[in-house]
């Protein structure tokens, strides 16, 4: 069993983990990513790659954790969280560059079933009071931002406590996907921008929670103080905020914040015919 969970372990750290490499002597930028980032930052870093021709170390997790993990020195130059909460609790204490927060995005809650699954998804939450269900897959709500969301969720249709019973935790969104993509959970609370990667649109359908069913999940970055690369770590942010990077994370399922859509159009309606 202990060799099992090892195992389990390793699989999960290399399905989170991944790195972009570049030319000798190119830029090194090491970030901490929330896990609903990892399909759509593999594309968004390969670009910036191409552009640059700089180097990306991504890793891929709960936020909670990363934030953990960055009071306790880890030494990662960008931090992109899935609750802006956490990167103003590191600006709090004086580890992050004052003045570098940036809500880059809105993310999305839906509720996905293999393409196999005989699940009725019109009935919303309602679905998961299905009897045959055994299993439902969210991430753990005590450092996972989808995984209070999903909680809020469940308690405002009031269906909480008849299938708490029945939740399994994913230590991150990405483990939550795998619980349900592998059939060691019937169904899942993901984020939309997992549920729509190539990786898994052809193998499940869903269908999207009603955003008013959970407080907003407000995804925001920062650079860290510790950071040996903040120049290049503020080159990544404005790529960011650039119009083909906001069509890509779109692409993703990501509400992008208001004032950025507002920059892109302004330029747009002044660039000559």
């Amino acid at each position: 069993m202990a060799r099992k969970r090892l195992w389990a372990v390793l699989l999960s750290a290399i399905f989170v983990c991944g790195s972009f490499p570049a030319s000798a002597g190119a830029g090194d930028l090491k970030i901490a990513a929330a896990a609903d980032l990892t399909f759509a930052f593999k594309d968004v870093g390969a670009q910036f790659v191409k552009q640059t021709g700089d180097t990306l170390e991504l890793s891929y997790g709960s936020s909670g954790n990363f934030f953990a993990q960055i009071q306790n020195g880890a030494p990662f130059d960008l931090f992109f969280s899935a609750d802006v909460g956490y990167p103003q609790k590191l600006e709090a204490a004086g580890l992050a560059e004052p003045g570098t927060i940036y809500e880059y995005a809105s993310g999305k809650l839906v509720m996905w079933v293999p393409n196999a699954s005989k699940l009725d998804l019109s009935r919303g939450l309602a679905t998961l009071l299905d009897s045959g269900i055994r299993k439902i897959a969210i991430a753990n709500p005590l450092h996972a931002p989808y995984g209070v969301a999903a909680v809020a969720a469940m308690r405002h249709d009031a269906i909480y406590d008849k299938v708490k019973s029945k939740l399994v935790l994913g230590e991150n969104i990405s483990q939550t996907a795998q619980f349900v993509e592998s059939g060691n959970a019937d169904v899942g609370l993901l984020a939309l921008s997992l549920a729509v990667a190539p990786a898994m649109k052809d193998k499940g359908r869903y269908v999207e929670i009603a955003a008013d069913d959970y407080p907003p999940i407000i995804q925001a970055a920062v650079i860290l103080k510790s950071s040996h690369n903040k120049e290049l770590a503020n080159r990544f942010l404005k790529f960011l905020k650039e119009r083909a990077t906001v069509a890509l994370m779109e692409r993703y399922g990501f509400s992008i914040p208001k004032n950025v859509a507002a920059a892109h159009n302004k330029s747009s309606m002044s660039a000559p015919q």
